[in-house]
């Protein structure tokens, strides 16, 4: 049986007791209804893992005993970057978390052309911080013991601009486009991945010659449209079962 995993961005190290953090202290308290003695495992999101036991629960308060830390990783090979045009709704939640579970490092959420939400300022603000979150409980979920990086919500357009990493391999999917991933090179080993996924019109024409100009190719996923919520997530598994983890798990 799997033991309960916390996010806890806290100093830890083995022989410490620290108060989980209160979102996830009511989780364990109220959800799990775990008690004094119960194991759980801690990440802090630096890399590793923490066995640990509940050493008291009180209300909305529960106190942890540290005991060792296991060196346990399950990180992606590739150094994946999701560019995200905003979506509508749940959508964006389901897509960082999901992107999380497929073993993105960053998480990049651009205002497209065609984005139906518009977000900025303080509301802006409150969505990649609620993202950020998202992706943290999909550590918590998936076994991952590196919370990817949400950065700040941007134009599309002004990201572009910006200087690529070196020996990137930009991709954005296209329907129709002239390459797939079985046409393309593989990556050099180490070397970044960066996605971009339109919002639910797809992205704009102009945003398309815009991404080519910044060294992004055209791909096709098959002979079907994807929605904005099944584009991003398709690609990255196809990405991993072509040059990731799935080919090491035999998938």
């Amino acid at each position: 049986m799997n033991l309960p995993r916390f996010f806890c961005p806290l100093a830890l190290s083995a022989g410490v007791s620290v108060d989980l953090p209160e979102s996830a202290a009511r989780h364990a308290a109220r959800v799990l209804r775990l008690r004094s003695g119960d194991d759980l495992t801690l990440f802090d999101g630096r890399g590793g893992e923490y066995a640990a036991r509940i050493a008291q629960v009180e209300r909305e308060r529960v106190r942890v005993d540290v005991l060792a830390w296991d060196a346990r990783e399950c990180e992606s090979p590739l150094a994946l970057t999701l560019v995200q045009a905003l979506q509508a709704g749940e959508k964006m939640d389901l897509t960082v978390q999901k992107a999380v579970e497929l073993g993105v490092g960053r998480i990049v959420p651009v205002l497209a052309r065609r984005s139906v939400v518009r977000l900025d300022g303080a509301r802006a603000a409150r969505r990649v911080e609620h993202w950020r979150g998202v992706a943290a409980s999909a550590c918590e979920q998936c076994g991952r013991n590196r919370v990817p990086d949400v950065a700040e919500l941007q134009g599309l357009e002004r990201w572009l601009a910006q200087p690529a990493p070196t020996d990137a391999l930009r991709l954005m999917l296209a329907p129709g486009a002239e390459h797939t991933l079985a046409t393309l090179a593989p990556p050099p080993a180490g070397s970044p991945i960066e996605l971009l996924i339109g919002s639910e019109g797809g992205l704009a024409p102009e945003e398309m010659h815009a991404a080519a100009q910044a060294g992004f190719v055209a791909v096709r996923l098959g002979p079907r449209v994807l929605r904005t919520e099944t584009a991003g997530l398709a690609a990255l598994a196809a990405i991993h079962a072509r040059w990731g983890d799935f080919v090491a798990a035999g998938a």
